[in-house]
């Protein structure tokens, strides 16, 4: 029996207390504690525990996940630990001491020191400037040669077309190789140096050239099913914020620009500056000006990051204002937005980062609201907001955004998600679209007043390529189900009253490719511009298409085969790039069509001279092109009297009412346009 109870943690409370939930100060030194004393589940309940001493016990390790969101001391003198690497999981730590435990040498002071961002103190010494030196300069040195190793010993020996046994082949020799023979810094730290160069290498195979690494240290989870209490915590840093109003005020110099942008492979961006000149546009039908550039998702808060791809940003819907029946006022002008380790809720109107939410080990790829009418004390009921976030690590987290909390988490799949979103009918059905090729149903659940929630799996959507966008069906949103994929548009009957709950897809369309048609192409862009107009964006260079829904899968029904010809209404000319992943997103309230490009513009479409032919049953295709009704060019920006390089436009959204544009590039830089 552990040694640890609830009676026991409430009576070493400092002071004592009544509710796990309020201690923040703990002691638990001198209790000859063993690891498996620590247990997970009772931890979890320590959700505003700040300071922790466990010195003077018998711990060799830390458990992987004692779930402490809001830890900021730790006191592990005098232990038998071996290894430090699972106090990761404490990313908020600012003071942590372990002297006296004999196995634990200078290389894991590194790796503390890499590991927790906001560490301060380590053993009672200042370590603020020698940390940035391990995770800036020294990160960089091994980077270097981490890469320099691969192409000049390796790159060539990887066929460009490859089987997956050279692949596995390649990556064992490589990672074997590349520990040996990169060196840096004194040998004292050789053991460090290993381990910080198969990190970085592993990182560079997986993101640099698409080489998947199997090396998570996590137990295997099942996916069909999830009950979780509190993982981490949102948080809004003040001295952060702090850094997001004023740092880049007096560096950065915003003018409007029509100049052509060059080609180049890199960027640099600001955190808040305000226009400081007027936008001048090209076209005369809409008027808009940038209001904010931000930089709020740094890796570890580094003004020097400009490398962090932002991806998703959605609206948060107004309480109290019927959001699922009138699109207009159905949201704020709260954003949040996503990239890296980090999900940021923006006030567009004042550029403020209201809230911030991180976690060190993700990489956040997508973001989706929902409502939630939840019991509250006294049993009275409440709406609020919950906003669920999930990326590379396959694990979607679900915050209560007005409580400032991470109330829990579903380990959905055990590959990358790349998107996700909620039903607009069943405000607990959650969509998850992943790396492994399925798309998942769950049923989030309702947490109680506690917090305590429920999740399981309704339905698994078989794909045969790697889903990239979703869209449910706005007439029948409960019935059928549409996604982009890296191979081509599918359909599939999502109705739960079938029997099923593992199903193939329904339809896969056809669209033109030159003088031929073909199903074989990669869907990145996919959104409904009304109840039955579909856009969609293939990575043939200029390449969005408007068809019809109906008509395309009524063909289906008449026909009985699963191979249908989308239904073409219109083509919107657009940029020529062969890039993929400039995701599209629409404005059904006001008609518009919105595509960023490789050069920072936003092409924005305004069709509501078209829709009503469209919606005819003898609309006929738009003979040509639709030319943008307006390109946003991207101002000329400078950083310190810079001008960034090429700026890639991944994503662009509006809120119901076409008041804010919010723009996500690939250079960690948010820009916030105002419709005027």
């Amino acid at each position: 029996m552990s040694k640890i109870t609830t009676e026991l943690l409430l009576e070493r409370a400092v002071p004592r207390s009544t509710r796990l939930r309020k201690i923040e100060t703990l002691n638990l030194s001198k209790l000859q504690l063993r690891t498996g004393d620590l247990d997970p589940r009772l931890f979890s309940r320590l959700r505003h525990l700040q300071k922790l001493d466990l010195s003077d016990n018998l711990l060799d390790k830390f458990p992987n996940s004692l779930t402490l969101p809001d830890l900021r001391v730790l006191n592990c003198n005098n232990n038998k630990l071996e290894d430090v690497t699972a106090l990761k999981q404490f990313p908020l730590l600012e003071e942590l001491t372990y002297e006296n435990n004999v196995y634990l040498t200078l290389n894991d002071d590194y790796k503390v020191m890499f590991l927790l961002e906001n560490l301060r103190l380590l053993n009672g010494k200042d370590i603020t400037k020698l940390a940035n030196h391990v995770r800036r300069v020294n990160s960089r040195k091994l980077t270097s040669k981490v890469t320099a190793h691969w192409e000049k010993f390796f790159r060539d020996q990887l066929p460009e077309k490859h089987t997956a046994e050279q692949v596995k082949s390649i990556k064992k020799k490589f990672l074997k190789s590349v520990q040996t023979n990169v060196v840096y810094g004194p040998s004292s730290l050789s053991e460090f140096t290993r381990w910080r160069v198969k990190m970085i290498a592993e990182e560079f195979l997986s993101y640099s050239l698409g080489l998947e690494i199997n090396s998570d240290t996590e137990p295997e989870e099942k996916t069909d099913e999830n009950e979780e209490e509190s993982t981490e915590s949102p948080r809004e840093d003040e001295e952060e914020v702090a850094q997001v109003v004023d740092i880049y005020d007096h560096l950065v110099t915003v003018k409007s620009s029509k100049r052509k942008r060059n080609h180049s492979k890199s960027g640099a961006g600001n955190k808040r500056s305000k226009s400081q000149a007027n936008a001048e546009e090209e076209a005369e039908d809409v008027s808009a000006e940038p209001l904010h550039f931000l930089q709020c998702h740094s890796k570890g808060n580094s003004r020097e990051d400009f490398k962090t791809q932002l991806w998703s940003c959605v609206f948060e819907p107004v309480l109290d204002s019927g959001a699922r029946k009138d699109p207009i006022v159905s949201s704020s002008r709260t954003v949040a937005t996503c990239g890296g380790e980090s999900v940021c809720l923006i006030d567009c109107e004042t550029g403020t980062v209201l809230k911030k939410y991180k976690v060190a080990t993700e990489e956040f790829f997508s973001v989706a609201w929902t409502t939630l009418t939840m019991v509250i004390s006294d049993s009275r009921k409440k709406a609020h907001n919950i906003l669920a976030a999930a990326g590379r690590r396959g694990i979607v987290k679900l915050i209560h955004v007005a409580a400032d909390f991470c109330y829990g988490e579903i380990k959905a799949h055990k590959k990358p998600i790349a998107t996700i979103c909620f039903s607009p009918t069943q405000e607990t059905h959650l969509f998850t679209a992943s790396y492994d090729k399925r798309i998942v149903l769950w049923d989030i659940g309702i947490p109680d007043c506690d917090y305590n929630f429920k999740a399981s799996q309704l339905l698994v959507l078989e794909a045969v390529s790697i889903p990239l966008r979703i869209a449910l069906v706005p007439t029948c949103p409960e019935q059928y189900l549409l996604a982009g994929c890296e191979g081509g548009c599918f359909a599939w009957n999502i109705k739960l009253d079938k029997g099923q709950k593992s199903r193939p897809f329904e339809a896969i369309f056809q669209f033109p490719d030159g003088e031929s048609i073909t199903t074989s192409h990669r869907v990145d862009g996919l959104a409904f511009l009304n109840d039955d107009v579909v856009v969609s964006k293939s990575s043939k260079p200029g390449c969005i298409y408007l068809w019809s829904w109906s008509r395309s899968f009524d063909a289906k029904g008449k026909e009985c085969q699963r191979t249908v010809s989308a239904v073409i209404l219109a083509e919107l000319e657009w940029s020529t790039t062969d890039m993929s992943y400039l995701t599209l997103s629409t404005c059904p309230a006001k008609e518009y069509v919105f595509c960023g490009d490789e050069q920072g513009s936003v092409w924005m479409y305004n069709l509501s001279n078209h829709t009503t032919a469209w919606g005819s049953a003898k609309g006929k295709r738009s003979e040509r092109r639709i030319s943008p009704t307006q390109i946003l060019k991207w101002p000329e920006l400078r950083v310190n009297g810079e001008q960034p390089p090429e700026i890639l436009v991944n994503n662009v959204v509006s809120d119901p009412a076409f008041t804010y544009l919010v723009v996500l590039t690939s250079v960690n830089i948010t820009a916030i346009w105002k419709k005027s």
